[in-house]
């Protein structure tokens, strides 16, 4: 009888120390999630930080082109006034060509204030998707986790002491029938 209490005894205590262990490790999971999270939080913020920046970069350099060229076809709308002026030149060509390098220009500005508008959408949908990223790592890092039950442990424990009695029972039975002492 001492071998199958002892046996229903280790057997209890294992599965009692089995449930603790399943606890200890949700508690571990649950702290590296929590871990997991912050980070993805920051990571995600770093990445919004820079693509914002490298849109900003390039709304800067597109300013920038807007206003040398600006300044280049004011320029040249001088010159050419001042030299046809200087050369007696006057009327229909003259206007042309003024006419023609403020078609030039506002082709030219047209162009580069789509290319900004689309540069803008396409920062949208960027960040946008980086969103839907950011949102599918933290379901993949937050699933979850799987609690242990005190009243299934428990119940596993007596089963576990129960099953270990029995085989400490069919031991000594065993024992028992072959005359070992």
């Amino acid at each position: 009888m001492c071998n199958a209490a002892a046996a229903a005894i280790i057997s209890g205590v294992s599965a009692v120390a089995t449930f603790a262990g399943q606890r200890r490790q949700a508690n571990l999971q649950a702290r590296h999630q929590r871990w997991a999270t912050k980070a993805e939080h920051q990571r995600a913020l770093q990445e919004q930080t820079s693509m914002r920046m490298a849109e900003a970069q390039q709304q800067e350099a597109i300013n920038q082109q807007l206003g040398e060229v600006s300044r280049k076809s004011k320029e040249a709308l001088s010159r050419a006034r001042t030299s046809a002026g200087e050369s007696g030149v006057a009327g229909a060509s003259v206007e042309a060509l003024m006419d023609d390098y403020l078609r030039q220009y506002g082709e030219f500005t047209s162009r580069s204030l789509r290319q900004q508008e689309l540069l803008g959408i396409e920062s949208g949908l960027a960040l946008e998707d980086a969103g839907f990223r950011s949102q599918a790592n933290l379901i993949n890092i937050n699933r979850p986790i799987p609690k242990p039950d005190f009243l299934t442990g428990t119940l596993s424990a007596a089963q576990a002491a129960a099953s270990g009695y029995r085989t400490g029972m069919e031991i000594e039975t065993y024992r028992k029938n072959k005359g070992i002492a």
